[in-house]
């Protein structure tokens, strides 16, 4: 399973260079020499340094060059894509790909629906649940075997 870790936008310049939005928190899915799916294609980063932040949330744009791709009319091909990514292994932290289908209950055990979505939100991400709820994803505060325990 691949997971979105971003979009490419416009090109930038003439020499094959695209503005990347990414979707992830870890900046290192962009280091030289990754390997990302792109439109059923694999590309190779060949380079990637962040834009400045004016007017965005800091460090999720980042100019970044593709081998292979060398002009602005080939970094055209490539606009609107998405770029995908294998899971990274870390012990600790839920996963979106992980929350989707748990069952969320609250401190009394009471059942409140399960993940069907989670939404980006500046102030925390939200958990979409089937009932139409919305929890705020910092009110999680355990996760065991596809079950969520909130603290409402």
């Amino acid at each position: 399973m691949l997971l979105e870790i971003g979009h490419v936008g416009r090109p930038h310049g003439l020499q094959g260079e695209v503005v990347v939005q990414l979707v992830t928190t870890v900046p290192d899915r962009l280091a030289p020499g990754t390997t990302v799916a792109c439109n059923e294609a694999q590309l190779v980063v060949d380079s990637a340094r962040p834009l400045p932040a004016k007017g965005r949330s800091h460090g999720s744009h980042w100019l970044v060059r593709f081998a292979g791709i060398t002009t602005r009319q080939e970094a055209e091909q490539i606009t609107g894509a998405r770029l995908l990514a294998e899971p990274l292994l870390e012990a600790e932290g839920l996963w979106v790909h992980e929350l989707i289908g748990s069952r969320v209950v609250d401190q009394a055990g009471q059942q409140r629906g399960t993940v069907v979505a989670v939404e980006a939100n500046p102030a925390s991400d939200l958990l979409v649940l089937d009932s139409g709820a919305l929890v705020p994803l910092r009110f999680v505060v355990a996760a065991d075997g596809g079950r969520l325990r909130v603290e409402l």
